[in-house]
């Protein structure tokens, strides 16, 4: 019988090591890609346009900036400002404000290839107050921040909130007024609070975003699963045109800062 056993071990030991195998991956190098992200706000301020491309698999994680573009920016289809590289892959303008309704287009020349796109700036909602919610999650409670608006009736508006800790972008998420609209909206943005110290401060940006801008963070989200259960990963779709990665955001910005008391 102990013998039996030992040979039924042996057996064992054999189909686990004889299962084994190394496998080499083969990832085949694709094209860079050019990636375009900025916008124009309504803020007083320099507007920024951030150009870079792809790069290998194999590559640590990096800004690859995408040197020597022609920027320019047209304001409901007249008029232009050209936008001037402060760094390697930075673009920026002079200081102005934009405006809600008007529509803005991107053009961007880069070694030969030109990529374009529009936004139209909506309307403007102020964000009222930023409240604290707690939650007994499993017997445990996690503590959360809110923000606090007035939708606009009749309107189809597009959200985008973004959370920072720290000068750091902790959430980026959005939703729509679908069914909400007219009503007295409350947004629980869900990022854990009960790591910070009394002190500690957390700024909440809402911005009103068009509906290209609001569906292209809207599939960011779903690709990192912050939307629910994660999707079969794909780019989101840009408002670029000619295969251009990214997106040209113009937008109202509501800015406030909660202390953690």
């Amino acid at each position: 019988m102990k013998k039996m056993k030992l040979y039924i071990g042996l057996i064992m030991i054999l189909l686990f090591t004889a299962c084994e195998k190394v496998i080499e991956l083969k990832l085949d190098e694709a094209t860079p890609v050019v990636v375009i992200d900025g916008g124009v706000s309504d803020q007083n301020e320099v507007q920024r346009i951030k150009i870079s491309k792809t790069y290998s698999f194999t590559e640590p994680n990096k800004f690859n900036g995408a040197t020597g573009a022609k920027v320019v920016l047209g304001v409901d289809g007249s008029g232009s400002i050209v936008f001037k590289e402060v760094s390697p892959g930075i673009y920026e303008s002079v200081k102005f404000k934009g405006k809600s309704g008007s529509k803005y287009d991107i053009s961007v020349t880069l070694e030969g290839q030109t990529y374009q796109a529009s936004s139209v700036m909506p309307a403007r909602v102020p964000m009222d107050s930023l409240t604290f919610k707690s939650y007994n999650l499993f017997g445990e409670t996690k503590n959360y921040v809110a923000v606090n608006y007035r939708d606009p009736a009749g309107v189809a508006n597009q959200y985008r909130y973004i959370l920072k800790f720290k000068g750091v972008v902790e959430k980026d998420v959005v939703s729509e007024d679908r069914f909400d609209d007219g009503n007295k909206v409350t947004n629980v943005i869900f990022y854990e609070l009960n790591d910070l110290v009394k002190g500690d401060s957390i700024q909440v940006e809402i911005q009103c975003v068009d509906r290209n801008v609001y569906r292209y963070f809207f599939s960011m989200g779903q690709n990192s699963g912050a939307g629910g259960p994660p999707v079969a990963p794909a780019n989101p779709p840009s408002n670029f045109s000619n295969g251009a990665l990214g997106v040209f955001n113009a937008h109202t910005s509501s800015i406030r800062t909660a202390l953690i008391k």
